[in-house]
């Protein structure tokens, strides 16, 4: 099984979206693995971590968006960037799907 985890700042509200994206990509691929879920709470944190903002989507310890992951660390909203070029406040279903392969 990956591990899976959501890490998330409380003062964003997006996380309660990609968990609900999440948890209904890894249902429909029939995977059964449990979404660590992990407030971040300081920016020492944040550093600590290598937290590019909420909510980041991390697959057996990968950024589901390596392009993303780079962005400093800090306790912010994070912006993903879609197939088509729009942005997102939570990750596509293809870069969640990616990560699961």
């Amino acid at each position: 099984m990956p591990k899976i985890e959501l890490l998330f700042w409380s003062g964003c509200p997006s996380h309660p979206e990609a968990l609900e994206l999440l948890r209904r990509v890894l249902r429909e691929r029939g995977i059964a693995a449990e979404v660590d879920l992990r407030e971040v709470r300081t920016d020492e944190e944040a550093a600590e971590l290598g937290f590019p903002g909420s909510p980041t989507v991390r697959v057996d310890g990968r950024d589901v968006d390596p392009d993303g992951a780079g962005a400093p660390a800090r306790l912010a909203c994070r912006i993903y960037r879609l197939p088509d070029g729009r942005v997102s406040p939570v990750p596509s279903r293809e870069q969640l799907e990616e990560a699961l392969r």
